[in-house]
């Protein structure tokens, strides 16, 4: 049965996630809607990996009493144009990453803008003074990366000088963005990011969010640091956290412990409640397998 909203403002919010992180994406699903207290309507996008039925049942029943809140997901498959290959880098980051690129094609012609989160993180602040940021004329809004400059020795863009890019330009984390969905669509941005990755495929560190900051060097607007707060730094008073290192579910988790427990305040309140933590031997698991499979396209492509 197709769920009817009232006819109010709508945030439109997109995820991309795979079956083994639909615990994360139903624990921040659940702290955007606890944290949520203006008059607007939420969509939640989901770009859908192969998360299980089970799962997707138990996310959608986070929305039940919510009649402000919809759920729509949307296959991988189906998302990608026919033919589209993803650039295999050699990281551990999971193709299911680059399904955000695709985010903006999925909503109606009159949604002109779109709120894209990693799903490894949880939302303390209500996300309407997030969708209320104004783009100022840019494509794309998002946070500084722990990094910060294209020059990072140990991130940023590896290649910069190559490119023309200066060592100074700001270099943003694309686990939180904000995006001009017109803007993104007429200059072609996933084409360009991939394209900017093929050709550098031997400098490229952290997927996608290579491309992007190439693509976008000296073009976005950078906004508050703490709607992407980074969990290893402790802060009083975040409005998002984000997981970037180990994830809260893990015992080998090492990152501030307050945050930890603010995770598990929201896990709780959804059907994953009470679960326990999972091996670090599950995680490595994951990422050699992911590997694996990135060495065997290159290999039999």
């Amino acid at each position: 049965m197709q769920r009817l909203m009232t006819k109010k403002d709508i945030i439109h919010v997109a995820f991309a996630s795979n079956n083994n992180y639909a615990v994360l994406l139903a624990t921040l699903i659940k702290s955007i809607i606890y944290n949520h207290h203006t008059d607007e309507n939420i969509v939640f996008y989901i770009l859908n990996d192969k998360i299980s039925q089970l799962n997707q049942d138990k996310i959608n029943s986070l929305i039940s009493k919510s009649p402000e809140v919809k759920i729509q997901w949307n296959s991988a498959k189906e998302l990608l144009p026919e033919g589209m290959k993803f650039p295999v880098d050699n990281s551990a980051f999971p193709f299911t990453a680059f399904l955000r690129l695709f985010a903006p094609y999925i909503l109606d012609k009159d949604v002109k803008k779109l709120i894209y989160f990693d799903v490894d993180m949880v939302v303390l602040k209500d996300v309407s003074e997030l969708w209320n940021i104004d783009l100022e004329g840019h494509t794309l809004a998002a946070v500084i990366d722990v990094g910060k400059t294209a020059d990072c020795s140990w991130g940023g863009i590896p290649n910069y000088k190559e490119l023309g890019i200066p060592g100074s330009a700001k270099y943003f984390n694309s686990g939180l963005m904000i995006i001009d969905v017109e803007k993104w669509k007429e200059d072609e941005i996933p084409e360009k990011v991939f394209r900017a990755m093929e050709d550098n495929i031997n400098y490229v560190n952290f997927a996608d969010q290579y491309g992007l900051n190439v693509v976008f060097a000296e073009k976005w607007l950078e906004i508050d640091p703490l709607w992407n707060w980074f969990a290893h730094n402790y802060h009083p008073n975040p409005k998002n956290i984000h997981f970037l290192d180990i994830k809260p579910i893990f015992k080998s988790y090492r990152s501030d412990e307050s945050f930890k427990r603010e995770f598990f305040k929201y896990l709780d309140l959804t059907p994953w409640k009470g679960m326990k933590l999972k091996s670090d031997y599950l995680r490595l698991f994951r990422k050699g397998i992911i590997k694996i499979k990135k060495t065997m396209i290159k290999v039999f492509a």
